[in-house]
């Protein structure tokens, strides 16, 4: 199967599949999954990296710390990857509903793959995922959102209702502040006006305050809005025109009479958010796969290439020429390998290049050095002998300069020498012979 079809064929699974979980009906219950806001980061993960799998298990762990306590924060560490995630319920939503709507928020956030930060803000949940530790973020300039409805109040009456702003503002004012003395969570009512206020679990008194405070400036710039929403780092904040948010005697009720049908629903959530992160566990995998077969195809192209010629050598001579790549011979580090002095058999010395890549890009650069510096002499260029590339890594064999690299002389804090200006002038434009030369071939 070409893989471009495999990563067409999986698009649509998961297209089937999000419109699947968006038709799913919730009877008796209200999770509130409507989307607020979905934000996701610039960087990307690289495609050989272990971070889907990682990602499916931290979202198994959070699920079951929601289920358990109704939020969660977990941290997942592997060899150079670390994801940091936060899941939470609004205060007002009972425990079958968390469950539903953090399924929900589970299912949509993968939409943010293969970048390494999303978070996803539904009415009644949050949930987010990010490369460092955001636990006590409590306002972002950047990417603190805003979302008002475009329906204006009044309108349809035959005019903007004035008296409307003075109880948003009273209202949203009113809240900010109970949520941020009271625990992090207020909902209240004004006059056919509603408001809910959420700080975030691992956000500090004073960050709740600071969070809020901002939130109820923004959202007041909805006005004259039916209905607006901040989306902030460390909270969230809603006022409507329409009830939105549970009373708390209707949570109780609600909790004590969770139905068979809610629970239901949440397992189907959960199987259908396990399915959804298989399936991209298992495309990367198979682009995995696929990646290493082409990158054999071309070795196995620069192995035809080369096994005849008098450029091939064996890499456990050059492995036994270095002593194993003893750090003690290491002559320099370049942006593409490592540099090291080699004594062969017949005791001539060599410099040994080990390359570091092993892409597309590096067999690319890996033609393009041996072909062209193979057949070239210049005074000023050091001279290719040959290369390995059967080992487990590539090297490239060039004559050794006995005399050391140019930044030892130029940036090394024990100098060999000192250069005045007329050697470093000679070193310059035998810098650029060199380079003029190598373009004219």
């Amino acid at each position: 199967m070409h893989p471009s079809t495999s990563y067409s064929e999986s698009r649509k699974w998961v297209a089937v599949l999000i419109f699947v979980t968006r038709c799913l009906p919730f009877c008796r219950s209200d999770p509130r999954i409507s989307e607020a806001g979905l934000f996701c980061g610039d960087l990307r993960v690289s495609p050989n990296s272990s971070y889907i799998p990682l990602f499916v298990k931290e979202m198994e762990v959070l699920s079951q710390m929601v289920t358990a306590h109704g939020w969660a924060r977990y941290v997942v560490n592997s060899t150079n990857i670390s994801i940091f995630s936060l899941a939470q319920c609004y205060g007002d939503l009972s425990h079958n509903d968390c469950l539903q709507c953090y399924a929900a928020s589970r299912t949509r956030l993968p939409r943010c793959l293969p970048s390494v930060a999303g978070r996803i803000f539904l009415d009644g949940c949050f949930l987010r995922y990010d490369d460092y530790k955001f636990y006590n973020e409590s306002v972002d300039p950047v990417r603190d959102k805003l979302n008002c409805n475009s329906t204006i109040e009044g309108v349809d009456s035959g005019g903007v209702d004035l008296d409307f702003g003075k109880k948003v503002e009273e209202l949203v004012d009113g809240v900010a502040n109970s949520a941020a003395a009271g625990g992090g969570h207020a909902a209240a009512e004004v006059r056919g006006v509603f408001a809910l206020a959420e700080c975030w679990k691992t956000v500090s008194v004073e960050g709740c305050k600071t969070c809020l405070g901002k939130a109820s400036e923004e959202v007041k710039t909805c006005l004259p809005s039916k209905e607006g929403r901040a989306l902030n780092a460390g909270c969230y904040l809603r006022y409507s025109t329409h009830k939105f948010f549970s009373n708390p005697a209707d949570k109780k009720r609600h909790d004590s009479g969770v139905s068979r049908v809610g629970k239901s629903m949440a397992i189907a959530w959960s199987a259908i958010a396990f399915c959804m992160l298989s399936l991209f566990a298992c495309y990367a995998a198979y682009a995995r796969w696929n990646k290493r077969k082409q990158e054999r195809n071309n070795l196995g192209q620069i192995s035809y290439s080369y096994n005849k010629s008098n450029l091939q050598v064996k890499y456990e001579i050059l492995e036994k020429a270095t002593n194993y790549f003893d750090p003690s011979r290491k002559l320099g580090q370049g942006g593409a390998g490592s540099v090291y002095r080699g004594t062969l058999s017949n005791g001539k010395t060599v410099a040994v290049k080990r390359l570091l890549f092993n892409t597309r890009q590096w067999v690319d650069e890996f033609f393009n050095e041996v072909n062209l510096i193979s057949g070239i002499e210049h005074k000023n260029l050091v001279k290719l002998l040959g290369c390995s590339i059967e080992g487990p890594e590539s090297l490239l064999v060039y004559e050794f300069v006995p005399r050391g690299s140019l930044d030892q002389y130029l940036f090394a804090r024990n100098r060999i020498k000192i250069l005045n200006w007329k050697e470093r002038h000679n070193i310059i434009i035998g810098a650029a012979e060199g380079i003029a030369f190598l373009h004219g071939s």
